[in-house]
């Protein structure tokens, strides 16, 4: 899908970010081309909103293994064979599923599920759409929050005997919907609820 000034103006895109695309798309530019020119600017509040406004692309992104000291943004679903490690901001159209563990030094947000073989860690929140599964620990810097209904697992790879230890889900607030693991609240943090 090509975004266009046309399809920012009719969707109210804030001032700043309507100039930002002009000068940078002068003709409009593909919906993952866009993202990823906001990935390199680390602008999740802009790839958050052109996400939810043009929703989801049917598309796939496979790799091997990732590390990177930017964004990541993804218009469809994003799968990783090992890890996933971005130093800013992973948000995906869909969902993100990595056979070892996620990682994001600020937040990670996913339009439906999240799934790593390891642990999941996010500087600041960690949201999905639907279910939020870890084959270890959860650890979130604000809040965790799953999708309406769905649940969050934690722990799913480790022994029984290892769960207190391994099977950890760390934010601010404790979140409703815990299935499977064991909720520590950060150290001295307040009782105020999470924005995330």
């Amino acid at each position: 899908m090509k975004i266009t000034k046309e399809f920012l103006k009719e969707k109210d895109a804030c001032n700043e970010g309507f100039r930002w695309f002009c000068d940078n798309f002068p003709e409009g530019g593909e919906y993952q081309v866009v993202l990823d020119a906001l990935a390199k600017e680390n602008r999740a509040d802009w790839a958050r909103w052109l996400i939810e406004k043009v929703g989801p692309a049917n598309t796939t992104l496979e790799i091997e293994t990732m590390e990177t000291e930017t964004s990541l943004f993804f218009a469809g679903k994003i799968i990783v064979k090992g890890a996933l490690k971005v130093d800013k901001w992973l948000l995906a159209g869909y969902g993100i599923e990595a056979g070892c563990g996620i990682e994001a030094g600020l937040g990670i947000k996913a339009g439906s599920g999240i799934k790593a073989g390891g642990g999941i860690k996010a500087g600041s929140g960690i949201k999905a759409g639907s279910g939020i599964k870890a084959g270890e620990g959860i650890e979130a810097g604000c809040g965790i929050k799953a999708g309406y209904d769905f649940g969050i697992f934690a722990g799913l790879r480790v022994r029984i005997s290892q769960r207190k230890h391994c099977a950890i889900i760390t934010a601010k607030k404790e979140p409703k919907n815990i299935i499977c693991g064991e909720f520590v609240k950060r150290e001295g943090e307040s009782n105020e609820p999470s924005t995330s």
